[in-house]
């Protein structure tokens, strides 16, 4: 059974008891939720200092506004700026760095990208990923990958097997027999617009697909849960059956990887940012965007912008509080997490298999943690950064991002402790430092209903000069549904910016 929030967080409690352990360090990090804040509450802003008259405008630097720049660079369009409210672009797939290796702050690997995932591959070509349709090995993840802490002890893989019983067999065979069938429909796609149409599975709950097919070992049910809580932020019970489906059918069972480096996408930001940054304003967090005659006026920082078009790569649901006409979005549901890095002066001691890249526990409520230095070529490696992350999916996501605020960070880095301690009983004696993230709308969660959502259709139809370009427009935030929402609104602001150049031009001639 998995543990409850309630359940999980009792205990966290009860671990705020002195224990005997080493000092350890930490805090949380900017993760941009003051001044988020302010928006919601809004809050009076200083008057702008100057107004700059520019045609494009990308509200957002996360791997969305990142690409729409990209697209627009690469194709000679290079009269925008880019507007990000942090100090650091990235959103997602932000990075930090110590002494002893960048980590991630998020996002951690992309998934070998298929053949309909064309923009990937023609990005990693350019990053020298992809060179002649063969993948640098250095950039796939090293071997081992995965473990599972279950039982008492680590086995290799994310899929249960120890102690698992011939019906536990059984049925992970017969849902990957169904999991081939739906792929071979052609409707599960990566980028998901591609073969997403109206189906019966987005009416139920990825729980209750299963109970209807008769799916009833226990293992199966964690397993799957565990995909949606990892992916979406949302257990199985709260997750459409088509998107429960689509993590498993949309990728080609073939496929090695996935592709990952100690900073996770961090080192994808960080290429695009050499390439891209003469056009990345951060800390200018746009408050307004106001109708001006056929222009937008957006004010950000010191500045006012008068736009001929605004690309919104920002999560969709912040438009009603910087967009007069803004309805509030109610069609899509984000999901609140807490990541943490930990910073090991030595590893714990073990006796089963060595450390993997990516390492859980079983019947958490957490995820688990990837390993920063895996990728590396050392041959001994005694210190090491671990990023944990931790969906918070039981519960509401309202009430859990209460719950982010509310409790300081003591209250984590044991919650955070007392989890690792069932794997790791020497954790405490090898961790110097904790630092917390706590990302409030992490990423869109795909609800049953999420497939036919008008809302969701709307924004991603939208015309007009304010185009929508997050990742939240497929109902669920992967790094193929970033790039892919970003690219086809930065075609249609193109478009649209050239369509307004020639009815200017045949004015003139007239």
């Amino acid at each position: 059974m998995i543990a409850s929030r309630r359940q999980f967080l009792s205990a966290a409690v009860v671990g705020l008891t002195p224990k005997t352990e080493r000092s350890i360090t930490g805090g949380f990090i900017d993760d941009g939720h003051d001044p988020g804040h302010r928006l919601r509450d809004h809050a009076a802003f200083p008057a702008a200092k100057q107004t700059i008259k520019i045609p494009l405008l990308i509200v957002g630097g996360g791997i969305a506004g990142l690409s729409a720049a990209w697209w627009l660079d690469k194709h000679g369009f290079r009269d925008f700026v880019l507007l990000e409210m942090l100090e650091q672009a990235g959103g997602n797939a932000r990075w930090g760095e110590n002494e002893i290796t960048p980590y991630p702050w998020a996002a951690h690997y992309v998934p070998v990208p298929g053949r309909k995932a064309a923009l990937v591959r023609e990005l990693f070509e350019e990053l020298g990923v992809l060179r002649d349709g063969v993948w640098e090995e250095r950039h796939l993840c090293f071997s081992p990958q995965e473990r599972l802490y279950l039982h008492g002890r680590w086995q290799e893989g994310i899929e249960p097997v120890t102690a698992a019983t011939a019906r536990d067999r059984e049925d992970f065979a017969s849902f990957f027999d169904r999991v081939r069938e739906f792929r071979a429909t052609g409707e599960f796609t990566i980028p998901m617009e591609l073969g997403a149409r109206p189906s019966p599975l987005d009416r139920v709950s990825m729980a209750q697909w299963l109970e209807h097919e008769h799916f009833t070992s226990p293992y199966l049910h964690w397993y799957i849960n565990y995909a949606c809580r990892d992916d979406y932020g949302a257990l199985a019970a709260d997750t459409s059956a088509w998107a429960g489906i689509h993590y498993f059918a949309s990728r080609e069972p073939e496929e090695k990887g996935p592709l990952t480096w100690p900073e996770g996408n961090g080192w994808i930001v960080r290429r695009l940012l050499t390439k891209l940054g003469r056009y990345v304003q951060t800390g200018a967090m746009v408050h307004r965007i106001i109708t001006q005659g056929r222009k937008l006026r957006v004010s950000a920082g010191a500045a006012d912008y008068i736009a001929d078009t605004v690309i919104f790569a920002a999560p969709s649901f912040l438009t009603s509080y910087v967009c007069e006409s803004a309805r509030p979005v109610h069609g899509i549901v984000y999901s609140p997490w807490l990541t943490a890095n930990l910073t090991l002066d030595r590893l714990p001691r073990e006796h089963d298999i060595e450390t993997a890249w990516d390492n859980v526990i079983y019947d958490s409520p957490a995820l688990g943690y990837v390993v920063a230095t895996h990728q590396s070529l050392r041959t001994h490696i005694d210190r090491t950064v671990w990023t944990f992350y931790w969906a918070l999916a039981q519960g509401s996501p309202a009430d859990n991002r209460r719950l982010l605020l509310e409790k300081n960070w003591s209250y984590w880095k044991e919650a955070i402790l007392s989890d690792l301690e069932r794997a790791h009983p020497d954790i405490r004696q090898c961790v110097s430092r904790i630092d917390v993230l706590r990302l409030g709308h992490a990423m869109a969660r795909p609800v049953p209903g999420f497939l036919g959502s008008q809302e969701r259709r709307g924004l991603t139809e939208s015309s007009g000069n304010l185009l929508f370009a997050n990742s939240d427009l497929s109902g669920f935030s992967i790094f193929e549904e970033a790039q892919y929402r970003a690219v086809k609104a930065a075609e249609r602001a193109l478009r649209r910016l050239q369509g307004t150049a020639v009815q200017h031009r045949d004015r003139l001639v007239r």
